[in-house]
């Protein structure tokens, strides 16, 4: 007699071949996934899909994570599982998708790449004054490499150390400056600012080449690199890099975070918190620099 779990794999894996026309290769991972689901299933007594109850899914979801598999390979091995239960339920009108109930892991988001103080202000030093300027305004106000390149001059009240940034979904905010900062702005706006127009007038800080045109992030972003290359940083700097070292530095220098969320203009205090795990590391990092050992 056929075993009704053997019907269903075959049939299953001939529609991802026949009807989806999936490569060979992704048929055969498919195969593989489904394949120690339901050696699981079978272990656990069923010996028809239409048994298997969310719990039979989360528990061998749960024996994946133990084994130590990569969060990433659970979560692809749990989405066969959620196509394979997806067709035969819509195939034969079952009444109940075991897998509905059974969430997806969570994959942990990668701790953002951040300087250290003293590679900071190595950038610093190897900067002309327009390309300082821009290293202000991303490290020392943690604006967005858009947000700096799109600042007007009206949007700067240097005399109160604080400008006025259009951020995502057009939201405004006042960051804050540090006198630093400020007259490394001033002395852009006075002395290469003006070299830089040549004549011609502009609404932006940092005008590009063209009349009405502001620095492009393209160009910005060509500006950290090299400067990251002449002050022998070997890692991929970003102007978001000097955006999360701001943020790192002043969660370590014991802000709030829901001070540093109004700074960043973060909508969301949980895309803040990613700082507190990066100062986590830093702490670690140190410990196991300077701690005595026996």
């Amino acid at each position: 007699m056929a075993d009704p779990l053997d019907e269903q794999y075959d049939e299953y894996l001939a529609f991802l071949t026949l009807e989806r026309g999936l490569a060979r290769n992704t048929v055969e991972a498919y195969a593989r996934d489904l394949t120690d689901f339901l050696a699981a299933v079978r272990t656990a007594g069923h010996r028809d899909l239409r048994s298997v109850g969310s719990p039979d899914v989360s528990g061998w979801v749960r024996k994946l994570a133990q084994s130590g598999l990569a969060r990433s390979s659970q979560k692809r091995m749990l989405v066969a599982v959620r196509g394979f239960f997806k067709f035969h339920v819509q195939r034969g009108g079952w009444d109940n998708n075991p897998c509905q109930n059974v969430a997806l892991p969570k994959l942990p988001k990668p701790l953002p790449q951040t300087l250290e103080l003293d590679e900071v202000q190595r950038l610093l030093r190897e900067a002309p004054l327009r390309d300082r300027a821009l290293i202000a305004l991303w490290y020392g106000a943690g604006l967005r490499v858009s947000e700096a390149v799109g600042l007007q001059l009206g949007a700067l009240h240097l005399e109160a150390g604080l400008i006025r940034v259009l951020g995502k979904g057009d939201k405004e905010r006042l960051v804050p400056i540090g006198g630093p900062t400020q007259a490394i702005l001033e002395a852009y706006i006075r002395d290469e600012r003006p070299k830089r127009l040549r004549g011609r007038t502009s609404e932006f800080l940092f005008p590009g080449r063209g009349k009405s045109r502001a620095l492009t992030r393209q160009a910005a972003f060509c500006v950290i690199r090299r400067l990251a290359r002449a002050a022998g940083i070997v890692t991929n700097v970003s102007p978001h890099t000097l955006r999360h070292a701001f943020a790192t530095h002043l969660v370590r220098g014991g802000a709030d975070l829901r001070s540093v969320q109004v700074l960043l203009g973060h909508a969301d205090l949980k895309t803040t918190e990613i700082y507190t795990h990066l100062d986590d590391r830093h702490v670690r990092q140190t410990y196991e620099r300077t701690h005595p050992r026996a």
